[in-house]
């Protein structure tokens, strides 16, 4: 959901080959038709690394060297992409100064994954991005987001933030995806009443 006519977020999800599906949540800098055209560009260069068949940190470093040769505005996004292997449940991620990811294993509660981030790529020329890995199984569960998620915002100018994020997941835990967020715009839409959405907010 777009801060202003256009934004910068996007998300993606797409097979790299039958048992590889690949995940992807980022936030450009900057608003508009600008962000807007660097965030097609880098949505464009991410696939095309992906398919490639690298692994999740290798993809973001290819990202990286793409952007940095040809940058002028010297913009830059934040970028989580994880390479899910379908049939062992293994989770391969890496983070280019993104939000950091939620998991929920099945039975236990909403916890936020605080692994060591990497720079925004765009951000730096020879970055080499590092890879964290989780074993996922059959009713776990992740939830990506955008920083306009905890950011978002009241009158009072009093953030949302990680904590009540956390605690609307966990009221959702037995809950189907299509329904977790709904609950989460629910949360973030009641905490914000009439304050003006200050930035794109995204959630897969």
């Amino acid at each position: 959901d777009p801060a202003k006519e256009v934004g910068g977020d996007f998300y993606d999800y797409f097979l790299i080959d039958d048992d590889h599906l690949c995940i992807v949540m980022a936030d450009v800098s900057g608003k508009g038709v600008p962000a807007a055209l660097f965030m097609m560009a880098s949505k464009i260069i991410i696939q095309s690394c992906a398919m490639l068949g690298e692994s999740a940190g290798k993809i973001l470093t290819k990202t990286n060297e793409a952007i940095c040769s040809n940058n002028p505005e010297e913009m830059f996004v934040t970028v989580l992409l994880g390479i899910l292997e379908i049939s062992t449940g293994k989770l391969t991620y890496a983070n280019g100064g993104h939000e950091y990811p939620a998991f929920m294993h099945r039975g236990g509660e909403w916890t936020i994954s605080k692994e060591k981030n990497g720079l925004a790529v765009g951000a730096l020329e020879g970055v080499i991005y590092k890879e964290t890995t989780v074993d996922l199984k059959p009713g776990d569960k992740i939830f990506l987001y955008t920083d306009g998620v905890p950011e978002a915002t009241d009158k009072n100018e009093n953030m949302f933030g990680m904590e009540n994020m956390l605690k609307t997941l966990n009221r959702s835990r037995e809950a189907d995806p299509k329904t977790i967020l709904g609950a989460m715009r629910e949360a973030v839409d009641e905490f914000v009443g009439s304050a003006e959405q200050f930035d794109d907010l995204t959630m897969l």
